[in-house]
């Protein structure tokens, strides 16, 4: 009998052991499990990067349609590793304030109007010189010209260039026909950039500052009574219903640009800053090729609600011409070196 107790008290042993032993298997396989889940959420986290890139203008204007598209193509490059929010609009951040907002790493990149930064340094001024290029291939070739300066300059405020994408030629808004500058003398011009302003004085009006969002208002209340912008603004803008006369000047060929904040970009993986860069590459390309649609486009849509589309005179054109003259002069006075280097070859 004691010796079928001994093996019974055995027996109950080894079915403990083998139960504990199991027990132990089974947790430490649910604690594998959520170790690999933990580790799997935390390396999931760890790639994803969740950017902001704010945009001045809205929906329907080339550059923002455009913002999208490089947003889309980055997550779809990347599968989804990198996702960017583009905030229309200046809902996000003010125009003005975006260089600030990318520099500072409040946003990781930005859409901003590369004249708006001429305050910066002169080599922003360079699309806002009046008739220096006043078709899209010379504004291509100034755009080449320019390009190094204008990232030399990007650098040493913490950002990289990523891409631009122009406007259609800058033609003349006002509520009545003009055939000289004697017309326009003494009226309130809309300005959006130093060169702009400065453009206002050297044409005898007032320059006031204007953002495109404030554009309808300010006609209508008479805060301002005559403008140099693209067809676009005027159609997205339904310019129709507070003047009457766009006369076709194509004084210059003005760009936005994308930046990124340097140590943003630095810190993303290979992959990532060539999937950025590529989908850079593709937007650039669309902005040049679909400004000229868009032009034409934009065009016709201000004819076909009423306003007055017209060339411009003789004299108009070379009073125009003779401030660009003066511009260009001033433009070189503010940086010769730098201003120098992109004439010459933009000239070559």
């Amino acid at each position: 009998m004691a010796i079928l107790k001994i093996a019974f008290q055995n027996k109950k042993k080894d079915e403990h052991n083998t139960t504990q032993q199991r027990e132990n298997i089974m947790t430490s396989k649910k604690l594998l499990a959520a170790a690999l889940l933990i580790g799997g959420i935390a390396a999931s986290t760890a790639q994803a990067e969740k950017w902001h890139m704010p945009t001045p203008y809205g929906d329907a204007n080339l550059p923002t349609q455009i913002a999208y598209e490089f947003a889309e193509e980055v997550k779809a490059k990347t599968d989804g590793a990198m996702d960017i929010t583009v905030h229309s609009g200046a809902s996000l951040v003010e125009h003005p304030e975006i260089p600030r907002a990318v520099k500072t790493g409040q946003v990781q990149l930005g859409e901003v109007f590369i004249g708006i930064m001429g305050n910066t340094h002169p080599v922003f001024k360079h699309d806002n010189i009046p008739f220096l290029a006043t078709t899209y291939e010379q504004a291509e070739t100034l755009w080449q010209a320019a390009k190094p300066e204008v990232e030399k300059q990007l650098a040493k405020e913490g950002m990289m260039l990523l891409y631009s994408v122009p406007w259609p030629a800058q033609s003349l808004y006002t509520k009545i026909p003009v055939t000289s500058l004697a017309d326009l003398k003494g009226l309130k011009m809309r300005a959006y950039s130093p060169s702009t302003s400065r453009l206002a004085d050297l044409m005898g009006t007032t320059p006031t500052t204007i953002q495109v969002p404030e554009i309808p208002q300010a006609f209508s209340t008479g805060i301002i009574d005559a403008m140099i912008t693209s067809p676009s603004t005027g159609a997205n803008g339904q310019a129709w219903d507070y003047l009457n006369h766009y006369t076709s000047i194509n004084a210059w060929i003005p760009k936005n640009m994308v930046v990124v904040n340097t140590r943003a970009f630095k810190r993303l993986d290979k992959g990532i800053q060539d999937a950025l860069q590529e989908a850079a590459a593709n937007a650039e390309s669309k902005g040049w090729n679909g400004v000229r649609v868009k032009a034409t486009e934009d065009t016709q849509i201000l004819a076909d609600h009423g306003i007055s589309v017209s060339e411009p005179s003789e004299q108009l054109v070379n009073e125009l011409k003779q401030i660009g003259d003066v511009m260009i002069g001033e433009w070189k006075e503010e940086a010769p070196e730098e201003v120098s280097a992109i004439l010459s070859k933009y000239n070559q």
